[in-house]
């Protein structure tokens, strides 16, 4: 966890404004969390703070690629992300946990640490059904599993219209 202090902004010394910071997201800060589903990132984030009186407003550009398994013929490839997303953190005499949508800090806190946000932006990120782009014809794609899969999909088809005992449910009306 050592490495992800590299994440923490201190914001106490800071002017009003919008203050720019970046960081290079890759495998040894996804090896950090233990259950993550993405392992291997090359990325660049890059977080506006916009400091207010009464609050942080954190604006995240994170950019670049993360490598998955494609769901179909479960090769690695590289799946492009381009993350837009946006924290609100407010400054409060004591600590809130009623709402998770907006970071509490106290008066004793003189950073905040992003790692855990932009963890968690990755993640939701990555899609629901991972397939290339472009199925067959890119250098990562296993075509031998691909024409596999095609041969039996194509058999399953073939059986199907054999069935002869639905035919009579066809002259119901």
């Amino acid at each position: 966890m050592k490495s992800l202090r590299n994440y923490s902004i201190p914001f106490t010394g800071l002017k009003l404004g919008k203050h720019q910071f970046e960081y290079d997201v890759n495998d040894a800060f996804l090896n950090e969390f233990e259950y993550s589903l993405v392992k291997k990132a090359n990325l660049k984030c890059r977080v506006e703070l916009e400091k207010q009186e009464t609050m942080l407003i954190l604006t995240f550009d994170i950019a670049g690629t993360i490598d998955a398994n494609c769901d179909r013929c479960l090769a690695q490839y590289p799946q492009q992300v381009d993350i837009h997303e946006q924290a609100i953190a407010k400054f409060s005499e004591e600590a809130v946990d009623e709402d998770e949508e907006i970071i509490t800090l106290t008066k004793n806190d003189h950073e905040i640490n992003i790692a855990g946000l932009i963890y968690e932006y990755i993640n939701v990120a990555l899609p629901f059904i991972t397939v290339c782009d472009n199925e067959g014809n890119t250098p990562f794609c296993d075509k031998e599993m691909l024409d596999k899969l095609n041969k039996l999909t194509a058999n399953n088809e073939q059986n199907e219209q054999a069935d002869p005992r639905w035919d009579a449910l066809k002259n119901i009306k």
